[in-house]
């Protein structure tokens, strides 16, 4: 698998991530086991997990597989903090949650570091100053290696990096990385936050790159019975995606995965993950056959006739 470099930083990873959101829910540890290890011999090396997925279990998960099923130095573990779903507020990216936070991921990682820690979202009541003198603290602890956002707009991702770079007093804890939603039935990135990645020398970790998976086309003629949307905790998730315009657009990838002899995964896929400004698409794959058939596109390049047929196509306004 191809190892990409995020933005203008020394952290390569693969281009492909292994997301671990429904780990420890739909997806139990001996499947996830499954998972890490074919992942990691196609050569995949991004991990991306949270503190609140599955209220921590993933990360734990996670721990206990990269201590026993394959190895520390062979992954780049990104988790992420600032969700506060059990506290007195949503979020909270203070000096005092973010550090506390961090350590009790580390514990359920079984590491010493994270590779990639990212501000999972903004918190509008916390300085960025103080913000910032968290990742600083972390990565002089050697706690962090490099630090990211999260759900974060442009002109978010923006001022925290700006203060980042002009601050001597934050420079060990560069900013190299978003993550954000990104296919071809939302494209809002390339609006703003793609070109200010650009700027700050970031890159972009697009999660969803198979639209919540529509872009599969599992949903063509209905609602699979175990897919996402007839799951009630998911449902409302896929949801917003099985309109008329999102139709059309899995039309024209169905099209296109026709005519090159691919599935329409594998278009989707590789639209989003050779888009410009993009380090890695995350996959979400709740079974190891499903992860199985994502590793088995990995060579799959799509030629310019029809990336420009697709982005005709998708064109119109994100809802």
């Amino acid at each position: 698998m191809e190892q990409r470099q995020v933005g203008g930083s020394g952290l390569w990873v693969s281009r492909t991530a292994l997301g671990t959101m429904t780990w420890g829910k739909d997806t139990q540890e001996e499947e996830a086991a499954d998972q890490l290890t074919a992942f990691v011999d196609a050569g995949g090396t991004l991990i991306d997990t949270a503190d609140i997925y599955g209220g921590g279990q993933s990360e734990r998960i996670v721990g206990r597989l990269v201590s026993g099923v394959v190895r520390r130095d062979d992954v780049i573990i990104a988790t992420k903090s600032g969700h506060t779903p059990q506290g007195y507020r949503p979020r909270d990216l203070s000096r005092r949650h973010l550090l506390a936070a961090l350590d009790s991921s580390l514990r359920r990682l079984r590491t010493d570091h994270v590779d990639l820690w990212q501000l999972h979202v903004r918190d509008p009541d916390t300085p960025v100053e103080e913000t910032l003198s968290a990742l600083e603290a972390a990565q002089r602890a050697g706690k962090v290696r490099y630090a990211g956002t999260g759900d974060f707009t442009a002109w978010q991702f923006a001022t925290y990096a700006a203060w980042q770079r002009a601050s001597t007093r934050f420079a060990g804890a560069p900013i190299v990385s978003a993550g954000c939603e990104y296919s071809l039935l939302n494209r809002a990135p390339e609006r703003d936050l793609l070109p200010a990645l650009s700027d700050h020398g970031a890159g972009l970790i697009a999660w969803s790159p198979l639209g919540r998976g529509v872009l599969s086309a599992q949903y063509r003629n209905g609602v699979p019975g175990d897919s996402r949307a007839a799951r009630p905790h998911m449902s409302a998730y896929v949801e917003p995606y099985l309109d008329e315009r999102s139709r059309r657009i899995v039309e024209s990838v169905c099209t296109a995965a026709e005519g090159l002899g691919v599935s329409p995964l594998a278009v989707a896929l590789s639209w989003v993950r050779d888009r410009a400004g993009v380090a890695a698409a995350a996959v979400g794959p709740r079974t190891a056959a499903q992860l199985e058939e994502i590793l088995s596109m990995e060579s799959v390049e799509l030629p310019r006739e029809i990336r420009d047929a697709l982005d005709d196509a998708s064109s119109a306004p994100t809802p």
